[in-house]
């Protein structure tokens, strides 16, 4: 079982920043593919960025140039790292786990992760 620990979401104005973090429980962080997807009122859960085993990364278009992964295994920690922020960002972000990856695997759809985080609310005002 792998618990999932999302902080730093909140309140901003657009243009600005925010640091989302990623606390997972257990000793194989380090063997598990990461990903963030967000899902906004209305709309179903979307890929925004992932990470793998190795650290190579895959961004949702829409975040490309603003939006950074990363990955700390000896905190069993994921970073996502939003600048220049946007209204349309605003979301309920889902961290996730595939504890199942291959080295070099990025998943994207939401059915590649096998356990969730509670999410946490990012809003972007205009």
């Amino acid at each position: 079982q792998v618990q999932l620990v999302e902080s730093g979401g909140g309140l901003v104005q657009a243009g600005g920043s925010l640091r989302l973090s990623c606390a997972a429980s257990g000793r194989t962080f380090s063997s598990y593919g990461m990903g963030w997807f967000r899902q906004a009122p209305g709309k179903e859960r979307e890929f925004v960025i992932a990470i793998s085993r190795r650290s190579s990364t895959y961004y949702a278009d829409s975040v490309k140039g603003r939006f950074t992964i990363s990955r700390d295994n000896a905190k069993n920690t994921v970073y996502l790292q939003m600048n220049s922020l946007k209204p349309e960002d605003t979301a309920v972000y889902y961290c996730a786990a595939d504890t199942s990856a291959s080295w070099g695997f990025i998943g994207r759809r939401p059915d590649e992760y096998d356990y969730w985080g509670q999410g946490t609310q990012v809003t972007v005002s205009s």
